[in-house]
């Protein structure tokens, strides 16, 4: 296993289907009634494969909406939100990426990290997928 293979096994088409585009109005329509007030669209990326420690490592990127606001004190403490929230289920999309890899390799264990700032339009939440010895 290594980063070419899981490049091509998590690419832009498995991932949207992994973490669908209309997860993001489904999220905000439960959390504020309306998806038209949510200000980001949610996309999941495959980072890269780390074999040293055995980690895949996946971003949920935070894409400002046309008109909103995608400001810093709403993002950062969405990981923390988002590893328990129901709709986004982090740990249903980490059980389809276990099926995923197959008989390749087993997902152990993850984690949401801190939320990056890319730009005042993108921010990002590293997710971090443990794999099994």
């Amino acid at each position: 296993m290594n980063n070419a293979v899981m490049q091509q096994l998590f690419n832009e088409k498995k991932l949207a289907e992994l973490l669908p585009p209309e997860r993001s109005d489904d999220f905000f329509d439960a959390l504020l009634g309306d998806a038209a007030e949510g200000s980001f669209d949610i996309k999941l990326s495959f980072k890269r494969y780390h074999p040293e420690d055995k980690t895949l490592h996946f971003i949920l990127e935070l894409h400002e909406r046309p008109g909103k606001c995608l400001a810093c004190n709403l993002t950062y403490g969405l990981p923390e939100v988002f590893s328990r929230h129901p709709l986004i289920d982090i740990k249903g999309l980490v059980a389809e990426i276990d099926k995923l890899l197959g008989t390749q390799a087993t997902c152990r264990d993850w984690r949401l990290s801190d939320t990056h700032q890319v730009s005042e339009a993108l921010h990002q939440i590293p997710l971090i997928i443990t794999l099994a010895d």
